[in-house]
């Protein structure tokens, strides 16, 4: 696999531009099925589950040409239902194909999703909201197959608010007869572009951004172009790297509301962080200790919590971060102890005393946001930093190294020989 070596020490300094949100892409293109036509879509980043997910399309019979920011997927000719099951293991957001391949064809076969390891992601949330729009589950030898005639509207209530359940079961009742409500919904921004790009291609979707949605089925839906929204998670992480290495960068292609949860705990830590049209810019120094305690939208985001622990790890005084979302979320402390930080994981808390300086080490990726959360690390650590498994980082980052470059870091990737 693939690793990173990083010199610590060096304050980032510069421009970066942050790419389309990951997740926001990939439900996106898994929804042009639902589009017997062409669809392109604009500011696609180009990441390993972008890859995946492409594949995934072209097996069931759509036409994808990807380039440089863009990808164009015509569904004309989608026929298969069943997704294979070593692609279903490669990313959990290959669950999306589930409502539009329902919507489209009114039969969908798949495996248990895979993704990064991170604690418990139950489905059950998605197929209670395909079967009350009457979808007939059927769950047996690790797959899962769903079938309906007609798909009805209904009144779907979530017990928790699921972005990927929400973004699911909007898919499907887009062609369902009828009129459909989803309550105690994912509120992210990722719904919201999600219902953006529905809405283009003819669907009636409104509510996206609060916890009530409602969706009246149509019968068809037309070909179109649309941008993606840029990463929050992304611009996030660049945020938290300029405030612990004590920097001054300021970011592109940003939606500063998208961003605001990270914004107040950076600028409560004692980072400057000021907004202007597209862009942030954020100015560190020597950071104090804050307690962080992840949410749905708009709270602070679970997606972020690793790279904030990372700061922490350096900033002056005692913080307390828990985490509400995954209960495996932890899995780069022992990491990061390798490295000198000084954590007490508790439960679902994390007690982290900050130290001077970390030092450098060889550590390793567990997953997508901890692997990055430890190249944060080494970028503010004495001497070297190995992080190997980057592959997972690639599933949510594009370019991360060139951009850190380009940024002043002292950062360069190993590339396997095979």
């Amino acid at each position: 696999m693939d690793r990173f070596i990083i010199t610590g020490g060096t304050p980032l300094k510069g421009t970066v531009r942050i790419a389309g949100a990951k997740n926001a892409t990939l439900p996106i293109m898994a929804a042009s099925l639902l589009c017997p036509g062409s669809c392109q879509i604009h500011e696609v980043p180009d990441l390993r589950d972008v890859r995946v997910m492409c594949e995934i399309l072209k097996l069931m019979g759509a036409q994808v040409e990807r380039g440089k920011g863009y990808c164009q997927i015509d569904a004309w000719n989608v026929a298969s239902c069943e997704v294979p099951e070593n692609l279903m293991r490669e990313m959990r957001s290959s669950i999306f194909i589930m409502g539009a391949l329902l919507g489209r064809l009114g039969r969908v076969k798949v495996s248990y999703p895979g993704g990064c390891a991170i604690g418990p992601r139950p489905i059950d949330l998605h197929l209670k909201g395909l079967a009350a729009l009457g979808a007939k589950i059927t769950e047996k030898h690790g797959y899962v197959l769903a079938e309906a005639k007609e798909l009805r509207g209904s009144d779907v209530h979530l017990d928790f608010p699921s972005v990927g359940a929400t973004e699911n079961i909007m898919m499907a009742a887009v062609r369902a007869r009828g009129i459909t409500f989803i309550r105690n919904a994912a509120k992210e921004p990722e719904v919201v572009d999600l219902q953006n790009f529905l809405n283009k291609m003819g669907a009636k979707i409104r509510g996206a951004g609060t916890d009530t949605i409602k969706i009246e089925g149509v019968t068809d839906l037309y070909p179109t172009n649309h941008s993606v929204i840029p990463d929050r998670i992304e611009a996030g992480t660049f945020m938290v790297a300029a405030a612990m290495t004590q920097g001054d960068v300021y970011l592109e292609n940003v939606i500063a509301e998208h961003t605001e949860p990270v914004a107040a705990k950076l600028r409560e830590a004692g980072a400057e962080v000021e907004t202007s049209g597209e862009g942030i810019h954020v100015t560190g120094r020597r950071l104090k200790a804050v307690d962080v305690k992840t949410l749905p939208y708009p709270g602070y985001p679970t997606d972020m919590q690793p790279q904030t622990m990372a700061m922490l790890s350096i900033a002056e005084g005692t913080s307390v971060v828990i985490e509400n979302i995954f209960i495996n979320r932890f899995k780069h402390v022992d990491e990061l102890r390798r490295m000198g930080a000084q954590i007490k994981i508790e439960g679902r808390a994390a007690v982290i005393r900050g130290v001077e300086r970390l030092s450098g080490a060889c550590v390793e990726a567990s997953d997508l946001r901890a692997g990055v959360a430890l190249v944060l690390a080494g970028l503010v650590a004495d001497g070297q930093t190995l992080v190997e498994h980057v592959h997972h980082i690639d599933r949510g980052y594009e370019d991360l190294e060139k951009k850190l470059k380009k940024l002043g870091a002292q950062i360069e990737r190993i590339q396997e020989v095979r």
